[in-house]
């Protein structure tokens, strides 16, 4: 039998993300404002590993990399900075538990910028897949209620905590007294390659271009850049497809404020963004 080639782009979302979710993650795991949809997982963790070995998401949020692997007979740790996530991350990992995972993971509370050092040194060149979703802004679109005279935002934001990797100024300054988003985001990556298997070893990044009063902005690109200064090689850029295949057709999976803001023509020529980048590395040879 011929061997399947892995396509480049990945057919993720032919389900609704909340089909995907229900039942397989309890119901205050779509508070989350950035959760990464568990097909995606599951095709990251499918190409890259085998069953029996280590996947880490240093930024777990709800857990679905950990989630996906514990399904697949994997075994998986994540670490997150906010206590509210990681704790809704172990449920929902006892959750896959109760429901037959053969795989095991583990979510933790901590800060992923000691990564490989003073923190989960243990594991240390030992991963053979870390897979994640760095957050870039400190709100997403979340979601809507709709009320006969307004339309109400709710669970757009990760937090209200300063240090979050969201919440981080775009450059450091005298003002701020803060880190920049690149510096942290700098950091974490090179804890990610101490972590990797030499070889072996895969970095999977998803991210997405955004909008910032009405530009296109290349973050995928802007990563590609911070990451190979922080010990890390690019293997491939390949794309995660956001809408449903439909025959020959695609089936949008935009969000309200995003179908509001086209319909209204408030960002002159906006098109609709549906894929998600997905980011492959390896560790840099030394």
């Amino acid at each position: 039998m011929a061997a399947v080639e892995h396509l480049s782009v990945w057919p993720v979302a032919q389900q609704l993300a909340r089909e995907q979710r229900r039942g397989r993650y309890l119901p205050e795991s779509s508070a989350h404002p950035g959760k990464m949809l568990p097909a995606l997982a599951r095709e990251a963790i499918s190409r890259y590993t085998r069953p029996g070995e280590l996947v880490f998401d240093p930024m777990c949020g709800i857990g679905s990399t950990l989630v996906e692997a514990a399904h697949l007979g994997r075994q998986a740790i994540g670490l997150e900075l906010e206590p509210r996530w990681a704790k809704l991350a172990a449920a929902n990992i006892r959750h896959a538990e109760d429901q037959g995972a053969r795989g095991s993971a583990i979510a933790l509370q901590g800060d992923a910028r000691r990564l490989g050092r003073d923190l989960l040194n243990q594991y240390r060149d030992r991963c053979t897949l870390i897979l994640t979703s760095p957050p870039y802004g400190p709100s997403t679109h979340g979601h809507v209620r709709k009320h006969p005279e307004r339309v109400v935002k709710l669970n757009d934001r990760y937090s209200r905590n300063p240090n979050n990797l969201a919440h981080l100024p775009a450059r450091s300054g005298p003002r701020t007294r803060r880190p920049a988003f690149d510096e942290v985001l700098g950091e974490i990556l090179a804890g990610c390659a101490r972590m990797l298997r030499p070889r072996q070893g895969r970095l999977v990044l998803t991210i997405r271009p955004y909008r910032e009063q009405g530009a296109l902005v290349d973050l995928p690109g802007q990563l590609i850049t911070l990451a190979e200064q922080h010990g890390l090689r690019l293997c491939s850029r390949e794309v995660a497809l956001l809408c449903g295949l439909r025959g020959s057709e695609l089936a949008l999976r935009a969000s309200f404020f995003q179908l509001y803001h086209q319909r209204a023509g408030t960002i002159e020529r906006m098109l609709l963004i549906g894929h998600e980048d997905v980011l492959i590395f390896r560790r840099a040879a030394r």
